[in-house]
């Protein structure tokens, strides 16, 4: 999965016009999220810029959290995926097109009807959407993913995601895969399980 014979450079993808795209968009995030009703930041008040706790009211609300390392997972897949259908070529557009796709995933996973299947479906019972600072730290981490996916051998990024997953398992009973399939064919099973059952 290399750009025309070689990995492609940083600032390949990340130009200044792409920066500057994907810091309006996260902006654009920002602004939905506020006009959908979410808090800058965790009701608690907590000044700490991370929580561990996913059974909390803390989850989601802080800078970083355990999903935080999903959303690295992202931009590795994007990467992937887009590399895949769209060729070698124009790296910088990919990368546009992979922001546009997390961004719209962030502001369509704070919608009420995403938040409901999610505390219904999943785990994430005391989960009522992103602080928008959360969403934004969403989005870099994303980013941080993407360029990883971009100057790392595919099978360091396939051994880290796996890695990632399983740490994820783990330590808190969820990851990327399965967040998403209990979103998609939820399995009383499995949930049982996530809760600790």
């Amino acid at each position: 999965m290399t750009d025309e014979g070689r990995r492609p450079s940083l600032a390949a993808a990340w130009r200044p016009w792409t920066i500057a795209a994907a810091i309006g968009l996260t902006a654009v995030d920002a602004l939905v999220l506020h006009l959908m009703g979410r808090r800058v930041w965790c009701e608690c008040g907590s000044l700490s810029p991370w929580s561990w706790d996913i059974w909390s009211s803390h989850n989601s609300q802080h800078l970083i959290d355990p999903y935080t390392f999903t959303h690295v997972l992202h931009g590795a897949v994007y990467y992937a995926v887009l590399r895949l259908l769209l060729g070698p070529h124009r790296p910088s557009l990919r990368a546009l097109l992979a922001v546009i796709i997390e961004v719209g995933w962030e502001i369509g996973e704070n919608t009420n009807g995403v938040i409901a299947a999610y505390r219904e479906a999943t785990i994430a019972l005391n989960y009522y959407g992103d602080s928008i600072a959360n969403s934004v730290s969403d989005v870099i981490a994303f980013a941080l993913g993407y360029s990883a996916a971009m100057r790392l051998p595919v099978w360091v990024s396939v051994v880290a995601f796996v890695a990632v997953e399983a740490a994820l398992l783990l330590t808190i009973r969820d990851s990327l895969i399965l967040n998403i399939v209990m979103l998609l064919h939820p399995f009383s099973a499995i949930k049982t399980w996530q809760m600790g059952g």
